[in-house]
């Protein structure tokens, strides 16, 4: 297994970034001023975004792992990478979601901690309805982790 830096044509990967963020408009909005990372192993199985939001706080913009290699670790992996990476820079990694029975529990897993909500984030600010396991994406919850 190999961690990877993007440096180029991030877009290469638009595939797995539109499996965590599904509006690729959404998605230019950070991914060129962000740091991407691709796990690899028997080709590439997951990727992730982070960006510097300033004050300590490094966010998780988007992380993603093909569907068929789900709950093998490489997510974990991914986040455990990016706090060995970033804690002598930043204090927080700090991930946005949607309050999802499917996102919520993996990041508190990873030591995540619900911090705050943005109320109605999905409804202003996407062309569409965003639903996650039949239900419809609302407000954003942001959780964060120490470093």
């Amino acid at each position: 297994m190999e961690i990877k830096k993007i440096e180029t044509n991030k877009k290469q990967y638009l595939e797995l970034l539109l499996l965590a963020d599904e509006q690729e408009d959404m998605i230019d909005r950070y991914l060129e001023r962000g740091t991407m990372y691709v796990l690899e192993e028997d080709g590439v199985q997951a990727e992730c975004v982070v960006t510097d939001e300033g004050g300590g706080l490094l966010e998780l913009k988007n992380i993603a792992v093909r569907p068929e290699v789900q709950g093998r670790g490489y997510g974990k992996t991914l986040v455990d990478f990016l706090v060995r990476t970033y804690k002598e820079r930043y204090t927080v990694l700090q991930v946005g979601t949607g309050d999802s029975p499917s996102t919520i529990p993996f990041y508190e897993s990873c030591g995540f901690r619900r911090h705050h909500l943005v109320k109605n984030f999905f409804t202003d600010h996407y062309d569409h309805p965003i639903y996650e396991r039949g239900v419809q994406l609302v407000d954003m919850v942001y959780l964060q982790k120490e470093m």
